[in-house]
Formats: structure tokens, sequence, C-alpha cells
């Protein structure tokens, strides 16, 4: 049995990205989209300034370069942008309580918000991680800290540009530049 002629294959028309539009907007639109991935104006614009990207790992790969390059100033500009997420409303007000008061002493002795990135923990075991963190980073002297508080910031922005930049809204963490130190969800600080 013989068939007919095949047809030819059915092409889709092309649709546009989140990284073409990334890569397409203003500058002033960019910046805006990466102030809410790392408060630091400085990695920003470095990081829109040498658009377009061709895929997502190259900007990814970039948006760690500049990270990795953030002076003390930079750093700390980043850090003020940061607060711990919120507790789901749920959450026993002693959990609550625990967390400000381990925060506070962490703000003490380091005079920056705790960041950490979450990473896929899941929700119900966020405190529990946060804790932990605040708890053993305490005993860092201050520029172990600040290493360690700089890596967690850019591991925070490559999550949060990821997300934003596979259609899951204009950036995860949204929020004026007191953004969340969670893995994907933007919160003010209480």
């Amino acid at each position: 049995m013989t068939r007919g002629p095949t047809l030819p294959a059915h092409r889709l028309p092309y649709l546009p990205t989140p990284l073409d539009a990334f890569n397409t907007a203003t500058d002033d639109e960019a910046r805006t989209l990466l102030l809410c991935c790392l408060h630091s104006l400085c990695w920003s614009r470095r990081i829109a300034d040498h658009r377009p990207y061709p895929d997502l790992e190259a900007l990814l790969a970039a948006a760690d370069e500049a990270a990795y390059d953030l002076s003390p100033a930079d750093l700390a500009e980043a850090l003020a942008g940061e607060s711990l997420p919120e507790l789901p409303e749920d959450t026993y007000s002693a959990a609550h309580m625990a967390l400000s008061a381990a925060q506070a002493a962490y703000e003490a002795r380091f005079g920056h918000a705790f960041v950490i990135y979450l990473g896929d923990a899941p929700p119900d075991e966020a405190l529990d991680h946060i804790l932990e963190g605040i708890r053993s980073r305490l005993a860092n002297d201050p520029e172990e800290e600040r290493v360690i508080a700089a890596e967690e910031l850019r591991r925070l922005a490559r999550s949060r540009l990821t997300a934003g930049l596979r259609g899951a809204g204009p950036c995860p963490s949204a929020a004026p530049p007191r953004g969340a130190t969670s893995h994907n969800a933007s919160a003010p600080r209480r």
C-alpha cells in the first residue's frame, strides 16, 4: 500500500521569551527588574549594560561574575535591601519571637540583615533552616560572615533572576528594596 505525499511540517510562529523581553527592554526597565533580584545599583547596571544575552545560562554566568565582583559598599547596599521572609500566619508566636531575637542578635553583631538562600526547602521547614543558619553563622568572624552573606546574595539573585525570566512574572522578589531572603518569595520586613 502506498501513501500519499507528506505534508510539510507545521511551523509555529516565533513567540518572544521573557529573556527576549529583558534583552530588548529599556535600560531603566532592565535595571528595575535586576534591582528586584539583587539590590545593588552597580550590579544591575553591569548586567543591563552587557545585554543582549544569547540564553539564560549566559545571563546567569554574567550575574554570578558581577556578584563576585561586588565592592564592600555594593555588598552593603545589597544587604540593606534584604530582610527575612514573613512566616506563615499560623506560625506560633513563640516562633516569631525566636526569629526576631535571632535576627536582632545577628544584626547587632554584623550590622546587616541575615540573608539565606532556602533553595528547595519546603515552606514548613523554612523557619528551622533560618534559625539554624542564624545560630550557626553568629559564631563567624565579620569577614567570614561577609563572604558567606555575599554568596547567599549571589544565590538569591540567581534564583530570582531564573524565576523571573522563566515567566514567573517581573521578578519573584518584586518588592521595593526590602525584598525577601527566601528563594522565591517577596515579603516585607516584620
